[in-house]
């Protein structure tokens, strides 16, 4: 009965939906405040009924109702609890039932905090907000279903895919989604003041707090995602390139992107165009990386459908709306021309030049994505483009990003000198030099990718503590630094982290060890500066899986500091093995060992490696998260907030 009620509320929340796009679009057009005035309550409606109808899905997995199909095909009775919850989004239809979730939710808080927005915007805000929900609303009831039932409901399911039964992996679709979905406030306010054919300060300070919480989300998400990764798939690595991954990566880049170009918008009144084109290729790529996931175009670990009808469906709800909004935007171009005039050294340009080298890295990304596709397409060739490729393509744009970053965020509106900012950051920059050489003496390889990372993840850092206490006047003192803006805080600590997480990741990329050998029972072996001993080889039992498990002690110079329990994991109703990496995590460095298969001489297979400032790479991004949060805090940049001033009492001054 539950599930009915769920399928029947996901239709009526269809037919709401398709009211409030059409109803306040007239009623703005029309200059009808009762027309106009539908769009909140239908959008509280939608994200009532849509709630509804996803608890009812989460209710037949938590009870294991094997009548529903989905339940059969993602669960199965003895699957933990945490997992039973998190088997309702761990699939296309549950998924995507979290997508739409989620495109309502944004669409209702924006009618609860939107009280401060002109009428006639917030009207068309809401109804191209419910717009992607009709469009998601229609390929779920049509194509993606979440409630079949089955005619004879099996005795029990087929469990979930072993590989997303993970802590990690529960929570990463959720904020992952947030992003990726939140990105669809921007472009809602983007196509509203396209069709009002204005763009201004307010809707620059309008539309930044929804971007700045879908960049929170989408990079805690990206992190999760990524230490899943490192843990969970045994082959340590945190970053593979994987299509995926990078489809989640390209909407973060022009999501950063448009942080900052949204902030010229409102303080200067420049780059609007480009503003308003940021907004509408942020959700288009978002929609690009649905499209990637569940069509089966390209193959992926994470992918989570692999149907080409469904595939083109969503190829035509991403050229519907990115399309529709780039004729818009052609269309509207002229009623968008900058007011605010800047010099060529100046703060709009330093955040110009951080827009062309994230726009371009996130192009980068998208052709070694698909290049393989297109290739096979047009060119009958079979190719592969990994992690070489990426690699050297994508990390110069990130070294001049960090090395404009403390410069450009030191340099004043309109106009500004160069060497000035350059001179007070002298000696930050010699003593981050001093630091790059000191690790290049003492390293003992010659890579210069170490030194490198030394020198951006202290410059940045040091340039973001600089900037901050710059802000406190001549003669700062720690009580004004106290009581400067969330928002300032918020920038350096979120600047804070990329450094952390740049120099986190050419570390670890330039010296960590790897050791691959057949290791015999009670004979120790030296990887590093480590001592590790495999004692013995165990065999047990799950709730859901069958386990072999090492028992390895790890050294060094004669101490003990951890038994790690590495393990392969068998789900017999998956048919699926795993393998669980046993990880020492410390500050300065992870030693991670794997176990793999027997061999003919009775040893194990162990592959270990050290890893140094591993969690450095996750720390940072938790910073860059807390960073965005800080900024949100900020009263001047919460929804609206600011935007318009209220009138005040009194007789004008003569």
């Amino acid at each position: 009965m539950v599930t009915e009620l769920g399928h029947f509320a996901l239709i009526l929340a269809f037919m709401v939906a398709i009211v409030q796009v059409v109803v306040p679009l007239v009623g703005a057009h029309k200059r009808w405040p009762g027309w106009m005035a539908v769009a909140e309550p239908a959008a509280n409606a939608q994200f009532l009924l849509t709630a509804f109808s996803f608890a009812a899905l989460v209710w037949a997995f938590v009870t294991s109702d094997f009548s529903l199909r989905l339940v059969v095909l993602n669960s199965h009775s003895a699957k933990p609890m945490i997992y039973k919850i998190s088997g309702t989004w761990g699939n296309h239809e549950g998924s995507m039932l979290l997508w739409v979730l989620i495109v309502t939710l944004f669409g209702a808080m924006a009618a609860w905090f939107g009280g401060n927005l002109p009428p006639t915007l917030k009207a068309r805000v809401l109804a191209v907000q419910s717009a992607i929900a009709v469009a998601f609303f229609a390929f779920i009831l049509f194509t993606s279903n979440p409630f079949l039932r089955l005619a004879v409901p099996p005795f029990d399911g087929q469990d979930l895919n072993p590989l997303l039964q993970d802590p990690g992996l529960a929570l990463h679709p959720p904020f992952l989604y947030l992003g990726y979905v939140g990105l669809s406030m921007a472009f809602s306010f983007a196509v509203a003041a396209l069709i009002e054919g204005r763009v201004d300060a307010a809707w620059g300070r309008w539309v930044r707090p929804w971007t700045l919480a879908a960049w929170v989300f989408l990079t805690i998400g990206i992190a999760l995602g990524s230490w899943w990764a490192y843990y969970e798939l045994g082959w340590g690595g945190f970053w593979f390139w994987d299509p995926v991954e990078n489809a989640s990566f390209m909407p973060w880049l022009l999501a950063a992107a448009l942080l900052h170009s949204a902030i010229v918008v409102e303080k200067r009144e420049a780059l609007k165009s480009w503003t308003i084109l940021l907004a509408i290729l942020a959700f288009g790529f978002s929609l690009i990386g649905t499209f990637i996931v569940r069509s089966g175009l390209l193959t992926s670990v994470h992918a989570f459908a692999n149907d080409p009808e469904r595939g083109v469906f969503i190829l035509m709800i991403l050229a519907f709306f990115t399309g529709g909004a780039l004729i818009l935007f052609a269309a509207r171009a002229q009623a968008m021309e900058a007011k605010g005039v800047f010099g060529m050294v100046s703060r709009e340009s330093a955040l110009v030049l951080n827009n062309i080298l994230l726009a371009v890295s996130c192009f980068v990304v998208f052709v070694g994505t698909l290049w393989p596709v297109v290739a096979e397409m047009f060119f009958d060739r079979k190719l592969s483009v990994g992690p070489p490729f990426f690699n050297a393509a994508f990390s110069p744009f990130m070294v001049a990003l960090g090395l404009a970053l403390p410069l450009g965020s030191m340099l004043p509106w309109k106009r500004g000198r160069l060497g000035r900012v350059a001179w007070s950051l002298r000696y930050v920059f010699l003593l981050c030099v001093a630091a790059a050489l000191l690790i290049w003496v003492m390293q003992t390889g010659r890579s210069a990718l170490g030194p490198v990372g030394v020198f951006l993840g202290a410059w940045i850092t040091a340039g973001a503590a600089m900037d901050l206490w710059g802000r406190t006047g001549r003669g700062g003192s720690f009580a004004r630094l106290m009581r400067l803006p969330r928002a300032d805080w918020g920038k350096a600590v979120a600047h804070t982290g990329l450094g952390v997480t740049m120099f986190a990741v050419a570390g670890l990329t330039a010296w960590q060890v790897e050791d691959i050998r057949v290791a015999q029972i009670d004979e120790p072996f030296e990887v590093g500066s480590f001592t590790l001993t495999l004692e013995d080889v165990r065999r047990g039992e799950g709730p859901n899986y069958l386990t072999t498990m090492g028992i390895v002690n790890l050294q060094k110079n004669g101490r003990d500091l951890a038994v790690l329990t590495p393990e392969k994991r068998n789900y017999p109703v998956a048919r699926m093995p795993t393998t669980e990496a046993s990880i020492d995590y410390r500050i300065m460095r992870d030693v991670y060992v794997v176990i793999g298969d027997r061999q003919d001489n009775g040893g194990w297979t162990i592959r270990t490696y050290i890893k140094p400032f591993a969690n450095w790479i996750w720390a940072g991004c938790i910073l860059m998260a807390l960073g965005g949060t800080l900024s949100l805090s900020d009263r001047r940049f919460r929804v609206a907030a600011g935007a318009r001033k209220a009138p005040t009492g009194g007789v004008p001054a003569e």
